[in-house]
């Protein structure tokens, strides 16, 4: 059963891509009343309910043409001010890409507990305010800043009005969820500062946001920083290990280059979308893993990553064959059970900034198996054990690769030189025996 559940994996992304698979990553689906889960229950998010038929794709990591320049001088958002006031006591958290998808489930979810103020940190500020409101955010629980991953400055712009509108306040939490993925693009795009966009914003945009962020989050009591992970980018998974291509950074041969325009890939190899989508979730995850052996230490910063789980009813697989996006969903939900809706999945990456059983620092988090292997057959004809829907959060095993030492921490030393990083902007107080 195991190996037929691969084999048609396989064969479902096979036709429908032509012959190159693309990864089973979903960070978007849009959920209405119907069966209830079976979700974990933290202290302060209960199980919600999931249609297990097919639902309309909505807009996340859409593939649609990209402009020539992402983002321009002249549009730098003017800094809010007075923040500190609307904050409140709450705490204070900052959701990437918290405009559509995962991050803004998430962010609603947190908004609404009302002991959380969220900043939603997105490149279309218009759209997140509307998208506040259709999830019927309070008033006085989020504010919407610009930020635009795919260029430095703006990151440095970003954190500039942040620090500008919460004053003295600490930044308590910090969550890195955008990201973008072009897995049929033939040729790569490219982000304002050369980098293939793939790496350039899920990478080095959030690895530029991190480390700017570091000092004013040590000021925080209980500060937690999370970074989206992936299945696809852990080799000892189904989707990540048995399905072509797989995440390889090879050497760094692309890394010591410089990582700039021509150089698309990290291991220095011709570019293809779906291995560098797999090869930033990579670096996503040893970035966590450096974070955590550098900075937990000296800083009291919980750093963390999680698999939400497929979501596969999104817009990340817009570009499939219509058969496709109706057959991927069902063969999710009961056949390889790594199936998760959208709300839960936003509940899932909440979980591990409240929770308090995700206060130990350096962990991968996941749910319900991990999706280390095809789920197990139930009575309610759901399977379980793949990381879908319902079941334990718990500490996950990374794959041998993403747990390579030494090329963490060469990874992070180029990381450091491509984005820029001063010695005056870096975070002093690492920890002595790193």
């Amino acid at each position: 059963m195991i190996r037929l559940a691969i084999a048609t994996t396989t064969l479902l992304f096979s036709l429908s891509t032509g012959g190159a698979f693309t990864p089973n990553v979903a960070i978007n689906s849009k959920v209405a009343p119907g069966i209830t889960t079976t979700a974990n229950k933290s202290p302060l998010f209960t199980p919600t309910a999931v249609d297990y038929g097919c639902t309309e794709l909505n807009s996340m990591l859409a593939q649609a043409e990209l402009p020539e320049k992402l983002y321009f001088e002249k549009s730098k958002e003017s800094a809010k001010i007075l923040g500190g006031i609307k904050i409140g006591l709450r705490k204070l958290v900052v959701v990437t890409g918290a405009s559509s998808g995962l991050g803004r489930k998430c962010a609603a979810v947190l908004a609404k507990t009302g002991r959380y103020f969220v900043v939603m940190a997105v490149r279309d500020t218009e759209k997140a305010k509307r998208v506040a409101k259709e999830e019927d955010m309070p008033d006085n629980s989020y504010t919407v800043m610009k930020l635009e991953l795919g260029n430095l400055q703006s990151v440095r712009d970003f954190v500039a009005n942040l620090k500008a509108f919460k004053s003295a306040r600490p930044l308590t939490h910090l969550i890195c969820n955008a990201a973008v993925y072009r897995p049929t693009d033939p040729e790569p795009a490219w982000t304002d500062d050369g980098f293939e966009m793939s790496m350039g914003v899920n990478h080095f945009g959030h690895f530029l946001l991190v480390n700017l962020l570091l000092d004013d989050m040590s000021r925080a009591k209980g500060a937690r920083c999370v970074i989206v992970g992936s299945i696809t980018g852990n080799t000892n998974t189904v989707g990540g290990g048995l399905v072509y291509p797989r995440a390889d950074l090879g050497k760094l041969q692309g890394f010591e280059e410089g990582a700039r325009k021509p150089v698309a890939m990290v291991d220095g190899k011709p570019f293809f979308g779906a291995k560098a989508y797999k090869d930033s979730k990579v670096c996503n995850m040893m970035t966590v893993s450096e974070l955590h052996q550098r900075y937990h230490n000296t800083t009291g910063i919980v750093f963390s990553s999680m698999y939400p789980g497929c979501i596969a009813e999104t817009a990340l697989f817009r570009e499939k064959r219509s058969w496709f996006r109706k057959a991927f969903p069902w063969f999710m939900k009961y056949v390889t059970g790594g199936y998760v809706g959208e709300q839960e999945a936003g509940e899932r990456l909440a979980q591990v900034i409240d929770d308090p059983i995700c206060s130990k620092s350096g962990v991968y988090w996941s749910w319900n198996g991990g999706a280390q292997q095809v789920g197990r057959w139930s009575e309610d004809g759901k399977p379980k054990g793949a990381g879908g829907s319902g079941g334990e959060i718990f500490e996950n095993e990374q794959s041998d690769a993403v747990r390579d030492a030494p090329t963490a921490r060469k990874m992070w030393d180029y990381s450091v030189e491509a984005v820029g990083l001063s010695e005056k902007e870096m975070y002093k107080k690492m920890d002595p025996e790193y």
